[in-house]
Protein backbone atom coordinates (compact mmCIF):
# COMPACT_ATOMS: atom_id res chain seq x y z
CA UNK A 1 0.00 0.00 0.00
CA UNK A 2 1.27 3.67 -0.99
CA UNK A 3 1.89 5.43 2.00
CA UNK A 4 0.03 8.93 2.83
CA UNK A 5 2.00 11.96 2.12
CA UNK A 6 1.13 15.31 2.65
CA UNK A 7 2.80 18.03 1.29
CA UNK A 8 3.29 22.11 2.70
CA UNK A 9 3.61 24.64 -0.12
CA UNK A 10 0.80 25.46 -3.38
CA UNK A 11 3.40 27.04 -5.53
CA UNK A 12 4.26 25.37 -9.11
CA UNK A 13 6.40 21.69 -7.25
CA UNK A 14 3.71 21.72 -4.75
CA UNK A 15 0.52 21.54 -6.97
CA UNK A 16 2.13 19.80 -10.10
CA UNK A 17 2.60 16.85 -7.76
CA UNK A 18 -0.45 17.19 -5.72
CA UNK A 19 -2.67 16.99 -9.19
CA UNK A 20 -0.57 13.65 -9.57
CA UNK A 21 -1.35 12.19 -6.26
CA UNK A 22 -4.83 12.86 -7.20
CA UNK A 23 -4.43 10.78 -10.25
CA UNK A 24 -3.11 8.71 -9.01
CA UNK A 25 -5.83 7.69 -6.20
CA UNK A 26 -3.50 8.80 -3.27
CA UNK A 27 -4.69 10.44 -0.01
CA UNK A 28 -3.25 13.23 1.21
CA UNK A 29 -3.32 17.04 1.96
CA UNK A 30 -1.66 19.66 -0.02
CA UNK A 31 -1.32 22.78 2.80
CA UNK A 32 -1.49 26.44 1.36
CA UNK A 33 -0.91 29.54 2.89
CA UNK A 34 -3.77 29.61 4.58
CA UNK A 35 -5.58 26.45 3.95
CA UNK A 36 -4.94 22.94 5.12
CA UNK A 37 -3.05 23.32 8.08
CA UNK A 38 -5.68 20.91 10.05
CA UNK A 39 -4.12 17.79 8.57
CA UNK A 40 -0.81 18.55 10.31
CA UNK A 41 -2.66 17.98 13.70
CA UNK A 42 -2.87 14.17 12.58
CA UNK A 43 -1.14 11.43 14.74
CA UNK A 44 3.23 11.67 14.03
CA UNK A 45 4.25 9.03 11.69
CA UNK A 46 4.02 10.05 8.19
CA UNK A 47 5.99 12.25 5.51
CA UNK A 48 5.25 15.71 5.48
CA UNK A 49 6.97 17.50 2.35
CA UNK A 50 8.32 21.19 2.52
CA UNK A 51 7.65 22.37 -0.49
CA UNK A 52 7.95 26.67 -0.16
CA UNK A 53 11.14 28.29 -1.10
CA UNK A 54 13.99 28.49 1.65
CA UNK A 55 12.99 32.41 2.41
CA UNK A 56 9.51 30.83 3.91
CA UNK A 57 10.97 27.69 6.43
CA UNK A 58 11.26 29.71 9.18
CA UNK A 59 7.71 30.83 8.61
CA UNK A 60 6.67 26.77 8.19
CA UNK A 61 7.97 25.90 11.13
CA UNK A 62 6.31 28.12 13.10
CA UNK A 63 3.65 26.82 11.99
CA UNK A 64 3.65 23.12 12.27
CA UNK A 65 2.69 21.45 15.46
CA UNK A 66 5.50 20.38 17.71
CA UNK A 67 4.72 16.59 17.45
CA UNK A 68 5.09 16.47 13.23
CA UNK A 69 8.54 18.54 13.21
CA UNK A 70 10.55 14.86 13.12
CA UNK A 71 7.93 14.36 10.14
CA UNK A 72 9.53 16.94 7.79
CA UNK A 73 11.16 16.30 4.27
CA UNK A 74 13.25 19.03 3.27
CA UNK A 75 13.94 19.65 0.10
CA UNK A 76 15.40 22.98 -0.41
CA UNK A 77 18.49 23.64 -2.56
CA UNK A 78 21.24 25.91 -1.28
CA UNK A 79 23.37 25.23 2.16
CA UNK A 80 20.25 24.47 4.32
CA UNK A 81 21.89 22.35 6.91
CA UNK A 82 22.96 25.62 9.22
CA UNK A 83 19.59 26.26 8.86
CA UNK A 84 18.42 22.75 9.89
CA UNK A 85 20.62 23.09 13.19
CA UNK A 86 19.47 26.25 14.27
CA UNK A 87 15.96 24.64 14.27
CA UNK A 88 16.72 21.82 15.75
CA UNK A 89 15.53 20.04 13.00
CA UNK A 90 19.26 17.73 11.72
CA UNK A 91 17.55 14.55 12.33
CA UNK A 92 13.99 15.31 9.64
CA UNK A 93 14.54 13.67 6.27
CA UNK A 94 16.03 15.24 3.42
CA UNK A 95 15.93 14.96 -0.22
CA UNK A 96 16.90 16.72 -3.49
CA UNK A 97 14.15 17.16 -6.63
CA UNK A 98 15.82 16.24 -9.86
CA UNK A 99 12.59 17.26 -11.72
CA UNK A 100 11.58 20.67 -13.20
CA UNK A 101 8.30 22.56 -13.54
CA UNK A 102 8.42 25.30 -16.02
CA UNK A 103 5.31 26.88 -14.89
CA UNK A 104 2.99 26.86 -11.92
CA UNK A 105 -0.20 24.42 -13.58
CA UNK A 106 2.42 22.42 -15.61
CA UNK A 107 2.96 18.84 -14.98
CA UNK A 108 6.24 18.03 -14.08
CA UNK A 109 9.45 17.05 -16.20
CA UNK A 110 11.29 14.14 -14.48
CA UNK A 111 15.16 14.75 -14.84
CA UNK A 112 17.68 12.33 -15.71
CA UNK A 113 18.75 10.72 -12.64
CA UNK A 114 16.08 9.61 -9.77
CA UNK A 115 15.75 12.32 -7.02
CA UNK A 116 17.88 11.23 -3.58
CA UNK A 117 15.96 10.87 -0.02
CA UNK A 118 17.94 10.29 3.02
CA UNK A 119 16.44 9.94 6.61
CA UNK A 120 13.83 8.45 8.59
CA UNK A 121 10.82 9.04 6.02
CA UNK A 122 13.35 8.05 2.66
CA UNK A 123 11.46 4.85 2.13
CA UNK A 124 7.86 6.11 2.03
CA UNK A 125 8.86 8.82 -0.38
CA UNK A 126 9.91 7.22 -2.57
CA UNK A 127 7.85 4.42 -2.70
CA UNK A 128 5.17 7.75 -2.62
CA UNK A 129 7.15 9.54 -6.05
CA UNK A 130 7.48 6.25 -7.69
CA UNK A 131 3.63 5.63 -7.59
CA UNK A 132 3.38 8.86 -9.04
CA UNK A 133 6.02 7.93 -11.80
CA UNK A 134 8.49 10.10 -10.43
CA UNK A 135 11.61 8.50 -10.47
CA UNK A 136 13.32 8.44 -6.45
CA UNK A 137 15.99 6.37 -4.56
CA UNK A 138 16.82 6.56 -1.26
CA UNK A 139 20.80 6.56 -0.32
CA UNK A 140 22.84 6.48 2.46
CA UNK A 141 23.88 9.89 5.05
CA UNK A 142 27.23 9.80 2.71
CA UNK A 143 25.96 9.40 -0.57
CA UNK A 144 23.31 12.08 -0.06
CA UNK A 145 25.79 14.25 1.46
CA UNK A 146 27.91 13.99 -1.97
CA UNK A 147 24.78 14.51 -4.00
CA UNK A 148 24.14 17.60 -1.81
CA UNK A 149 27.47 19.12 -3.09
CA UNK A 150 27.10 18.51 -6.77
CA UNK A 151 23.56 20.50 -6.70
CA UNK A 152 24.74 22.88 -4.08
CA UNK A 153 27.41 23.82 -6.78
CA UNK A 154 25.72 23.68 -9.60
CA UNK A 155 22.90 26.17 -8.39
CA UNK A 156 26.33 28.20 -7.31
CA UNK A 157 28.47 28.36 -10.05
CA UNK A 158 26.07 28.08 -12.99
CA UNK A 159 23.46 30.46 -11.60
CA UNK A 160 26.64 32.96 -11.46
CA UNK A 161 28.69 31.97 -14.51
CA UNK A 162 25.32 31.87 -16.56
CA UNK A 163 24.24 35.34 -15.23
CA UNK A 164 27.78 37.02 -16.25
CA UNK A 165 27.92 35.87 -19.46
CA UNK A 166 24.75 35.72 -20.38
CA UNK A 167 24.26 31.97 -21.94
CA UNK A 168 22.55 29.07 -21.00
CA UNK A 169 23.80 26.52 -18.84
CA UNK A 170 24.81 24.49 -21.72
CA UNK A 171 26.79 27.07 -23.33
CA UNK A 172 28.64 27.80 -20.06
CA UNK A 173 29.82 24.05 -20.24
CA UNK A 174 31.18 24.88 -23.86
CA UNK A 175 32.42 27.89 -24.10
CA UNK A 176 33.70 29.05 -20.49
CA UNK A 177 34.80 25.66 -19.41
CA UNK A 178 38.28 26.78 -17.97
CA UNK A 179 36.54 29.56 -15.60
CA UNK A 180 34.05 26.64 -14.76
CA UNK A 181 36.70 24.73 -13.46
CA UNK A 182 38.60 27.36 -11.76
CA UNK A 183 35.34 28.69 -10.08
CA UNK A 184 34.21 24.70 -9.32
CA UNK A 185 37.86 24.22 -7.26
CA UNK A 186 37.03 27.15 -4.98
CA UNK A 187 33.46 26.67 -4.31
CA UNK A 188 34.09 22.51 -4.03
CA UNK A 189 37.02 23.82 -1.16
CA UNK A 190 34.60 26.09 0.68
CA UNK A 191 31.67 23.36 0.90
CA UNK A 192 32.93 19.94 1.15
CA UNK A 193 34.04 20.36 4.26
CA UNK A 194 30.69 21.61 5.60
CA UNK A 195 28.93 18.88 4.00
CA UNK A 196 31.54 16.29 5.64
CA UNK A 197 32.58 15.48 1.90
CA UNK A 198 36.07 13.92 1.84
CA UNK A 199 38.27 14.40 -1.48
CA UNK A 200 37.94 10.79 -3.10
CA UNK A 201 41.14 8.55 -4.00
CA UNK A 202 43.01 10.97 -6.61
CA UNK A 203 43.70 13.84 -4.87
CA UNK A 204 41.66 17.01 -5.38
CA UNK A 205 42.66 17.80 -9.31
CA UNK A 206 41.22 14.25 -9.74
CA UNK A 207 38.09 15.63 -6.92
CA UNK A 208 37.12 18.98 -9.59
CA UNK A 209 37.52 16.67 -12.61
CA UNK A 210 34.71 14.51 -11.47
CA UNK A 211 32.80 17.32 -9.96
CA UNK A 212 33.24 19.40 -13.30
CA UNK A 213 31.79 16.27 -15.27
CA UNK A 214 28.98 15.71 -13.13
CA UNK A 215 28.03 18.84 -12.98
CA UNK A 216 28.19 19.49 -16.60
CA UNK A 217 26.68 16.21 -17.61
CA UNK A 218 23.27 17.14 -15.76
CA UNK A 219 23.73 20.74 -17.88
CA UNK A 220 23.89 19.17 -21.15
CA UNK A 221 20.63 17.52 -20.09
CA UNK A 222 19.01 20.65 -20.01
CA UNK A 223 21.49 22.92 -22.09
CA UNK A 224 18.83 26.01 -22.84
CA UNK A 225 17.82 26.35 -19.07
CA UNK A 226 19.00 29.70 -18.09
CA UNK A 227 20.51 30.10 -14.97
CA UNK A 228 20.93 33.36 -12.45
CA UNK A 229 22.22 34.33 -8.97
CA UNK A 230 19.13 33.77 -6.75
CA UNK A 231 18.12 33.24 -3.18
CA UNK A 232 21.46 34.68 -2.25
CA UNK A 233 21.84 33.78 1.77
CA UNK A 234 21.22 29.58 0.68
CA UNK A 235 23.51 30.11 -2.37
CA UNK A 236 25.91 32.40 -3.42
CA UNK A 237 25.82 34.39 -0.25
CA UNK A 238 26.51 31.47 1.96
CA UNK A 239 30.04 31.08 -0.18
CA UNK A 240 30.81 34.66 0.60
CA UNK A 241 29.76 34.56 3.83
CA UNK A 242 31.73 31.05 4.82
CA UNK A 243 35.13 31.94 2.96
CA UNK A 244 35.11 35.52 5.16
CA UNK A 245 34.72 33.31 8.11
CA UNK A 246 37.18 30.66 6.94
CA UNK A 247 39.86 33.52 6.00
CA UNK A 248 39.39 32.10 2.65
CA UNK A 249 39.65 33.97 -0.52
CA UNK A 250 37.33 33.05 -3.91
CA UNK A 251 38.86 35.55 -6.80
CA UNK A 252 36.44 34.08 -9.28
CA UNK A 253 33.59 34.20 -7.50
CA UNK A 254 34.49 37.52 -6.76
CA UNK A 255 34.87 38.46 -10.06
CA UNK A 256 32.01 37.00 -11.38
CA UNK A 257 30.13 38.63 -8.77
CA UNK A 258 31.29 42.03 -9.75
CA UNK A 259 30.41 41.58 -13.44
CA UNK A 260 26.63 41.04 -12.67
CA UNK A 261 26.94 43.85 -9.83
CA UNK A 262 26.41 41.89 -5.87
CA UNK A 263 28.41 42.17 -3.54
Amino acid sequence: MTPRVDGIGAGRVGLALHARARRAGLAGTLVGRDTGWEALDAPAGTPVLVLTRNDHLDAVVDRVPPHRLPDLVVVQNGMVRPWLARRGLHAVTRGLLYFAVPARGDDLSPGPEPSPFSGPHAEAVVAWLTALDVPAVAVDDARFRALELDKLLWIAAFGVLGQAFDVPVGAVCDDHADTLRALVAELASVAAPALGVAVPPGGADAAVDALVASLCAYSRSIPDWRASVKEWPWRNGWFVEAARAAGVTLPVHDALLARVGLP
